[in-house]
C-alpha cells in the first residue's frame, strides 16, 4: 500500500499487490478500494497483479475542495498508471468507477488497456432526459445530495438495503457488509463525496465509451435499483463495438460482493479468454 503525489499536490492512496498482468479495480459511490478486497484476494491468488485506489476525497486520498469531478479523477487514474507503469491493464469500474474507466479511455487512450469490465456502471447517462427518458429523475439525485448533506452516516446505512437488495423477499441481510459500506463511506470528505452525486448523474459519458477500442465484459443485475439496467448496461452494449453483456438475474447493485464466485468466474474467463 502507499500512496502518489498529484500533479495539483493531491495523495492518492492505492493499493498493489501480487505480480502478472495488472488488473486496476475502480470503486463505486461512496466506496473505497476495500470494496474488491474479495477480488483483489481472488484475483491476487489466480496470479495477477491487483491494484485498486482510492479516489481523491474518498477514503485514504486526501479530501479536496476542488477538482472533484470526472475530469480530475481520470487525470487521476492517469498518474497512477503512469507512475506505476502498468501495461496491458485489465481495468474493471463498479458504477462511479466504470464512468471513470470509461472517462479514462475517453480522454487519456487506450495504448496501456487489455480488456475492459463494466460492473453496473453508470454509463451512457443516468440523468432523465427527453433524449435519455429510460433515465431517473435529477429530483432522486436532488434527495441524494440532500441526505448526504443533511446526515450522510444515516443515509449510507439505509442506502446499503437497496444496494445489495437487501429489500427483496428471500434475501438474508448481511450486517457486516452493511458496516463495512457504511465505514468506507464515512471515511471520506463530505465536499467530495457531495460534489461526486454530480459526476455519477449529470455526466454524459456515450463518447467515451465510443472510443473503448478493447474487449469489453459489461456485467448488470437486472433488479439493480441504483443504477437501472435499461438506461446503462444496455445502452452500452450497443454503443461499445463488440461488447459482451451478461446479465444477472435479479441481481442488485452490488454484485461482485452479493454473488462473489459467480462474478469473480465470469471474470476470470473474459481475462483468459
Amino acid at each position: 500500500m502507499g500512496t502518489i503525489t498529484t500533479k495539483d499536490g493531491t495523495r492518492i492512496f492505492y493499493k498493489d499487490w501480487g505480480s502478472g498482468q495488472p488488473i486496476l479495480f475502480s470503486h463505486g459511490w461512496p466506496l473505497t478500494a476495500d470494496a474488491w478486497d474479495g477480488q483483489m484476494l481472488f484475483f491476487g491468488q489466480q496470479g495477477y497483479r491487483v491494484v485498486a485506489h482510492d479516489r481523491r476525497s474518498h477514503g485514504r486520498s486526501d479530501q479536496t475542495w476542488d477538482g472533484n469531478n470526472m475530469d480530475q479523477y481520470a487525470d487521476d487514474l492517469a498518474e497512477l498508471i503512469e507512475k506505476l507503469d502498468l501495461r496491458e491493464i485489465v481495468m474493471i469500474g463498479h458504477s462511479t468507477g466504470g464512468g471513470e474507466v470509461a472517462h479514462y479511455i475517453g480522454r487519456h487512450g487506450s495504448s496501456r488497456v487489455a480488456k475492459v469490465v463494466l460492473v453496473g456502471a453508470v454509463p451512457p447517462l443516468m440523468l432523465r432526459t427527453e433524449s435519455n427518458p429510460e433515465g431517473t429523475p435529477m429530483g432522486v439525485f436532488d434527495g441524494i445530495r440532500k441526505n448526504t448533506a443533511g446526515d450522510r452516516s444515516q443515509f449510507f446505512r439505509d442506502l446499503t438495503i437497496p444496494f445489495y437488495g437487501f429489500n427483496r423477499d428471500g434475501s438474508k441481510v448481511n450486517e457486516g457488509l452493511r458496516e463495512s459500506f457504511w465505514l468506507q463511506g464515512m471515511m471520506g470528505g463530505i465536499k467530495g463525496e457531495y460534489d461526486c452525486i454530480r459526476e455519477f448523474s449529470e455526466v454524459d459519458y456515450a463518447a467515451d465509451l465510443k472510443k473503448i477500442d478493447r474487449p469489453t465484459l459489461i456485467i448488470h443485475g437486472d433488479d439493480d435499483q441504483i443504477v437501472p439496467i435499461k438506461a446503462s448496461a444496455e445502452k452500452t452494449a450497443k454503443i461499445v463495438q463488440g461488447a459482451q453483456l451478461r446479465v444477472y438475474p435479479g441481481g442488485s447493485h452490488g454484485l461482485a460482493q452479493i454473488e462473489a464466485d459467480k462474478f469473480n468466474a465470469d471474470v476470470l474467463a473474459f481475462i483468459r479468454a
